[in-house]
């Protein structure tokens, strides 16, 4: 059994992470707030209406620089203030003042990296879908023990803002995390089926702290593990709250 350590949310898509005490999840729903937004580049298809891939996007896959971005979301007025070392802080609405927050971006985009354009809202979130890099509406969980795993293979401490999950636990052994696939689990009152394991991107080769590509994260998980995959993915089954120190365990 583990416990509920970290709990995070991505207001906008690939531009910062937010850590929470609490949460209140629904049935198939990803994480309130999650990805409600995206960053669409000049080269993008999509304009929310619809979920679509995270090539459409600007991204720290391909802009390192965005990875060390971070933010805070007011619910009340729908405001997201972003930070990142090189820049001042930015309050804006993504919904009336995304000119805002691209005109901010700009400010740390290289020069070869596709223009960012709009700040588009995911419409399918009303219905419990944010701009995930999942075309369902899951959760992710990730595990605090894979994670010193994986920094002990890479001879340093790696931040878990290089993978932007959803739910860290504590108190697993490394990678049990996986044989969750295909079972149920709770956490705290709740239930969610673990569906399958993330693969991940270059993205989480970049240092949260600077912005800058550092560790060969999934060179490292191959070489170590045969796999380039870190978290699982989850579909919540019950709602209600889950709150940090919550227990976490397999239950069938």
């Amino acid at each position: 059994m583990g416990t509920l350590a970290d709990i995070y949310r991505h207001p906008i898509k690939a531009h910062g992470s937010e850590l929470l005490e609490s949460v209140t999840l629904a049935a198939d729903h990803t994480l309130p707030w999650d990805r409600v937004w995206a960053v669409a580049h000049e080269k993008s298809k999509s304009d929310g209406s619809e979920w679509a891939r995270c090539g459409n996007f600007s991204r720290g896959a391909h802009v390192p620089t965005l990875m060390a971005v971070t933010c805070s979301l007011d619910e009340a007025t729908g405001t997201v203030t972003l930070r990142h070392p090189e820049l001042a802080d930015l309050t804006a609405d993504p919904d009336s003042e995304g000119s805002k927050i691209i005109d901010w971006i700009a400010g740390v985009m290289p020069p070869e990296a596709r223009r960012s354009t709009a700040v588009v809202r995911a419409q399918s979130a009303a219905q419990g879908q944010g701009m995930t890099d999942n075309p369902n509406p899951y959760v992710s969980i990730l595990s605090h023990a894979s994670l010193r795993a994986l920094s002990q293979k890479a001879g340093r401490e790696l931040s878990p803002l290089r993978f932007r999950g959803n739910l860290w636990v504590e108190g697993l052994a490394p990678w049990e995390e996986f044989e969750w696939v295909g079972k149920t689990i709770r956490i705290g009152a709740i239930e969610l089926a673990v569906e399958d394991r993330i693969d991940r991107c270059p993205a989480t080769t970049v240092d949260p702290a600077t912005g800058r590509r550092d560790t060969p994260t999934l060179d490292l998980l191959q070489e170590g593990w045969g796999h380039i995959d870190f978290g699982v993915f989850a579909r919540v089954i019950s709602a209600g709250p889950v709150n940090v120190g919550d227990a976490v365990e397999m239950v069938g």
